[in-house]
């Protein structure tokens, strides 16, 4: 029976007092999304990373930082209610972000009038020049009350499909970054170069926070100035997509930055619990809230006994890097700096939630639980992701059509209706179903038991008989 995991790594259960106080309502929240609390947990730390984003950073110790950016996908079929999970977590924004369109309107008045005064300024500096040139004097410099201002963006909280020119230039007027949310990540993986060259490269880029210049023809010749390069990404994808999405290019370590998620579905059931989003809401403004002075970093460092945890774990992380292979050793050696974004994220959702003054340093506490996660957490979710990418997909067709077999406690199946009929998203071609039915012929699930219509002769149906034992029958 194990053919229907297709030797697919376990899905370990998330780690909930990582979470502490939090869990109640990340429970609540994944309750009434009808998904599990895994998905929206990530969620969660996502977005929370965007509100935070360019205001501070994280410093183990000299010389090496982390900027507070978290990139998250969630992995399950599209009936384990992947997008109501992003959706409830990312709900509160859609609120702050109406008050800031509010906001902007009074700015876009203030610019208004000041690209008025600036017509007029030009205008009284044109006839300057003309009277000046007449007479054959010197001409006079254009006022800086001329120059007509560049109109304001608007603060944005939340983007999704959006093209590279566009997100710079929105991350040029949000200096503290923002978040990117994708339903369905694959075409955001496959989409970078779609628009213009460089796409793919840009979004790294994104992940690091660093300032970043765009040059462009569309500028008018002016380079755009990114004070900080950062871009939170939540977002989730099909299983039967990962492989084209994850071994389709080159491992340029895109995919190897993600906190991957995929836990077991669960069935749908009415809440027994209506969720606080008026707390969550309270949480976002507060990290939304969190000052940032001009032109400066605000680093966080983590406090002596926590760099010495942090210290202390890498030699173990380094070991698990040397002895895996593929994604899985690209993922584990990016570690390092998630374990420290993911402490600082729990460190400012802890204080978010309470009523304390802001953190001066990261707990002992918070990268404890940082550890936590990614150790008995995401590295388990990461090698069911990339194993399962690696599988080869006769394996994958052959669980898929298993699967099929088992929800519809199907007796008999036939092989074009599978291919026509079946609707399963991995078995595409004819080739893709041949190669199932004998991989499941081999495994006692499946005997040949070909038919013709009527006495004439002709080719036969491809028809199975599927073993009794597969649904329980015979079987103790």
């Amino acid at each position: 029976m194990s053919v229907q995991r297709a030797n697919l790594a376990p899905a370990v259960p998330i780690p909930g007092d990582v979470f502490g106080s939090l869990l109640p309502l990340i429970s609540d929240m994944a309750n009434g999304a009808g998904a599990p609390v895994e998905y929206v947990a990530a969620s969660v730390l996502a977005v929370a990373a965007s509100l935070v984003g360019g205001k501070r950073w994280v410093r183990a110790w000299e010389g090496y930082d982390q900027p507070c950016i978290l990139w998250a996908s969630v992995v399950g079929d599209p009936s384990s209610n992947k997008s109501p999970a992003i959706s409830v977590a990312v709900r509160p924004l859609r609120a702050m972000e109406v008050e800031l369109a509010e906001q902007h309107k009074v700015v876009l008045m203030r610019h208004a009038a000041l690209a008025e005064r600036a017509k007029q300024e030009r205008k009284a500096w044109e006839k300057q020049v003309e009277k000046a040139t007449s007479a054959g004097e010197e001409t006079p410099e254009m006022p800086a009350a001329a120059e007509t201002p560049e109109a304001p963006e608007r603060k944005r909280l939340v983007v999704q499909d959006v093209t590279p020119e566009e997100l710079a230039a929105i991350l040029a007027a949000n200096v503290n970054g923002t978040l990117q949310m994708r339903d369905e990540l694959a075409g955001w993986l496959d989409g970078h170069d779609r628009y213009s060259s460089g796409g793919r490269s840009q979004a790294l880029e994104s992940h690091g926070g660093e300032p970043y210049v765009v040059d462009r023809k569309s500028n008018m010749g002016k380079p755009l100035k990114i004070p900080f390069n950062g871009v939170s990404i939540l977002g989730g994808i099909q299983p039967e997509k990962l492989r084209d999405a994850l071994l389709g290019s080159a491992d340029d370590g895109l995919v190897a930055r993600f906190m991957w998620v995929w836990p077991e579905a669960i069935p749908f059931r009415r809440p027994t619990q209506v969720a606080d989003m008026a707390r969550l809401e309270a949480i976002y403004r507060r990290l939304l809230d969190v000052y940032r002075p001009e032109g400066e970093m605000v680093v966080i460092p983590l406090t002596p006994e926590a760099a010495d945890l942090f210290a202390e774990w890498i030699p173990d992380n380094d070991k698990d890097v040397r002895e895996g292979a593929g994604l899985y050793a690209s993922w584990a050696g990016k570690a390092r700096g998630l374990v420290l974004r993911l402490g600082l994220v729990l460190e400012y959702l802890t204080w978010a939630d309470g009523n304390g003054r802001e953190p001066s340093s990261v707990s002992v506490q918070s990268i404890n639980n940082a550890l936590r996660f990614v150790e008995d957490f995401l590295k388990p979710h990461a090698r069911r992701v990339f194993g399962d990418a690696a599988l080869a997909p006769v394996e994958k067709h052959a669980a898929a059509l298993a699967r099929f077999i088992v929800a519809g406690r199907l007796e008999r199946i036939n092989a074009r209706d599978i291919q026509r009929n079946a609707k399963l998203p991995t078995l595409k071609t004819a080739q893709d179903v041949e190669g199932a039915t004998e991989a499941l012929t081999d495994a006692g699930w499946l005997r040949e038991a070909p038919t013709r219509s009527g006495s004439a002769p002709g080719r036969q149906r491809r028809d199975y008989l599927v073993n009794p034992a597969v649904h329980g029958v015979g079987r103790g």
